[in-house]
Parts: structure tokens; C-alpha cells; sequence
């Protein structure tokens, strides 16, 4: 059985809560947790369109195939193969793939 963290809110001038404090440790552990998260709109583009995360992410960033590639050290047309590749791609791919995009891997492999 887990401790129930303790918490403070604050309220405003009205009487509603504002702001909430918590243990560092714990905003701590919410924030790397946060930086996992897959947006819905990434997700969306996954299942409806069916698109490869790594395009829907790339998309979602606003980036460039050539952009991705660059940052890579690779040519477009190498990269336009990996995001369009329905096979899984290598876990040693998708960590350079996810550098260039500025992701976690797992962020990648749903």
C-alpha cells in the first residue's frame, strides 16, 4: 500500500483552487513520465491515416524528411524508406531516429 502524497492547494481571490504544490521527488517523477507521453494528435495520425509513428511524429514537429535526415547524417531518400517502412525497424534505428527528432524511444515504438 502506497503513502497518499501530501499536497497544498491555493486558492485565488474567489475561492478556487489556483495552484497546486507538491514533494519535489514527485514533480519530479510526474515529469519524466510527462516526457513519454505520445500527444493524441500523433496517435490520431497512427490509427485513422495510418501512418508510421516515426512520419506522425515527424509531421507533428513540423519537420522535413530532409531536415530528419540531415540530423542524421544520412540521405532523404534513407530516411523516406525507414518512415514509410511498415517492418519494424531496428531498436539501434529508432534511438538514432528518435535523437533526430528529440524524442524517447518508446515514444516511437507504440
Amino acid at each position: 500500500m502506497s503513502t497518499p502524497i501530501e499536497y497544498q492547494t491555493i486558492k485565488d481571490e474567489a475561492g478556487n483552487p489556483a495552484f497546486v504544490v507538491i514533494p519535489y521527488a514527485e514533480f519530479l517523477r510526474l515529469r519524466e513520465r510527462a516526457e513519454h507521453l505520445v500527444p493524441q494528435e500523433v496517435v490520431e495520425r497512427v490509427v485513422m491515416e495510418e501512418m508510421t509513428p516515426i512520419r506522425a511524429w515527424r509531421e507533428h514537429l513540423g519537420l522535413t524528411q530532409g531536415e530528419v535526415a540531415s540530423r542524421m547524417a544520412i540521405s532523404q531518400s534513407a530516411f523516406a524508406q525507414m518512415e514509410a517502412s511498415s517492418a519494424k525497424v531496428r531498436k539501434s534505428t529508432l534511438r538514432k531516429i528518435a535523437g533526430a527528432l528529440g524524442l524517447h524511444v518508446e515514444q516511437l515504438d507504440f
